[in-house]
């Protein structure tokens, strides 16, 4: 069905475009990343070494502007001046002594981050929120008290925390993260444009070929339509014709039956491809339909035919269930659905036919008891000339046209037929509009 063939090859095209744009979005993530990740890992080390140096550089040492180069980046290209202050503090959480660095830093964040140091267990830490980091190192401090009749040495233990303002690489990398978000999400839509028009491209000739298919069914039914009308007619005569011998009334009778299914064959391609046409045919109508009066219409055709086969149907259907379409074609559709229950159900069982509205959607299903459907036969119920039980004429079966007749009405419509079968539930045909 065109429907379903746009529908495909609608499908065909998103997963081009998706399968185009996850490899290239992967290899451009990964890209983007490893520099992130190269670019925290540079900055984690600059901020290690500024610390190593805060620890280890003498108190009243100020950096130089074209100085020596740092003993902790030798070989790495340079220095790393980030704005490092280092602290002495005592044992009992007096600090002693602060670096000469040309920085200034808040008592209270200071002390924040002076307590946090001394009660942390690990020697080197972050304040996220205030874009510090430090680390500490424990040390003995020597110093000489001199008095008239002699000088006394003391030496105290001490940790000395070093302390770097990382803001301005936190605020790069954040400014990296966000330009490289740009780059992905310009680099992403730049990509969706182009896979779509390739896949445009690409899938041109088989759009072309199914047109071409769609086209060969609607002209050939249209072309036999004349000969079996003849076919049929002068059948029908010779039939009449009393003196016809047994003989040649059996052979006539039975080209006269051939004829009949190949109308009926010929019948369904050609709804076929009206339907083929989908929404967008010039036949289709687009008005308020009663679709409880017509599928309680539909129910009291069947309900003979039900009768005949040794079953009968019980109908749940809610009033006022309205949508937009063709009555003709919704027609249809629930007839095939109830001819198909009729056909396949199990004597002395009751075929069950609902028509609700949950959610505001129009949904009408039909329900027989019969011989369970494989379960590798469902995905194909729906696909033309198939018929899951191999061995059934046409006589009973159909040319297994009215399956695929049915979805094409309800994808025209904008819904969606799905098929159930087990031994306990039956077999369900669910139609929602």
């Amino acid at each position: 069905m065109a429907h379903s063939n746009r529908n495909m090859i609608s499908e065909l095209r998103w997963k081009f475009v998706a399968i185009s744009m996850a490899l290239t979005g992967i290899v451009l993530v990964g890209v983007l990343g490893s520099t992130l990740i190269t670019t925290w890992n540079t900055q984690q080390d600059i901020i290690r070494e500024s610390l190593e140096r805060g620890l280890h550089d003498d108190m009243g040492n100020l950096p130089q502007v074209g100085g020596p180069r740092d003993k902790f980046r030798e070989g790495n290209g340079g220095d790393s001046h980030l704005l490092t202050l280092a602290v002495d503090v005592s044992s009992d959480g007096v600090i002693i002594e602060t670096s000469r660095s040309p920085i200034a830093i808040n008592s209270s964040v200071l002390t924040e981050v002076v307590n946090t140091a001394l009660d942390s267990e690990q020697d080197y830490g972050r304040l996220n929120d205030l874009h510090i980091a430090w680390k500490r190192q424990d040390k003995y401090t020597s110093y000489t008290e001199e008095t008239l009749l002699s000088s006394e040495t003391t030496t105290e233990a001490t940790t000395r925390i070093a302390i770097v303002d990382t803001t301005a690489l936190d605020s790069a990398f954040a400014e990296q993260v966000n330009n490289d978000l740009v780059i992905v999400a310009v680099a992403l839509a730049a990509l969706f444009a182009i896979s779509w028009g390739l896949a445009s491209w690409a899938l041109g000739p088989v759009e072309a070929a199914w047109e071409g298919q769609k086209r060969f069914i609607a002209d050939a039914s249209h072309e036999l339509k004349t000969p079996l009308a003849v076919i049929v007619a002068n059948t029908d005569i010779l039939l009449a014709d009393e003196g016809l011998g047994e003989e040649s009334r059996r052979w006539v009778k039975s080209t006269a039956d051939e004829a009949a299914n190949m109308r009926t064959l010929v019948n369904d391609l050609l709804e076929l491809a009206r339907t083929d046409e989908g929404a967008g045919s010039k036949t289709m109508q687009h008005v308020d339909v009663d679709l409880s009066d017509l599928v309680d219409s539909a129910v009291l055709e069947f309900d003979a035919v039900a009768f005949e086969n040794g079953c009968q149907i019980e109908a749940s259907i809610d009033e006022n269930v309205h949508v937009e379409g063709d009555p003709e074609w919704l027609a249809r559709l629930s007839k095939i659905l109830m001819d198909n229950a009729c056909k396949y159900a199990a004597v002395g069982t009751t075929i069950e036919v609902s028509l609700t509205r949950p959610l505001g959607h129009p949904t009408l299903s039909v329900t027989n008891q019969g011989k369970p459907i494989d379960e590798e036969d469902l995905p194909h119920l729906f696909d033309r000339f198939y018929r899951s039980d191999k061995a059934r004429d046409r006589e009973t079966g159909g040319f297994g046209l009215g399956l695929a007749i049915a979805k094409g009405i309800a994808e025209s419509h904008g819904g969606t037929i799905t098929a159930t079968s087990s031994a306990e539930e039956g077999t369900r045909f669910t139609v929602t509009l």
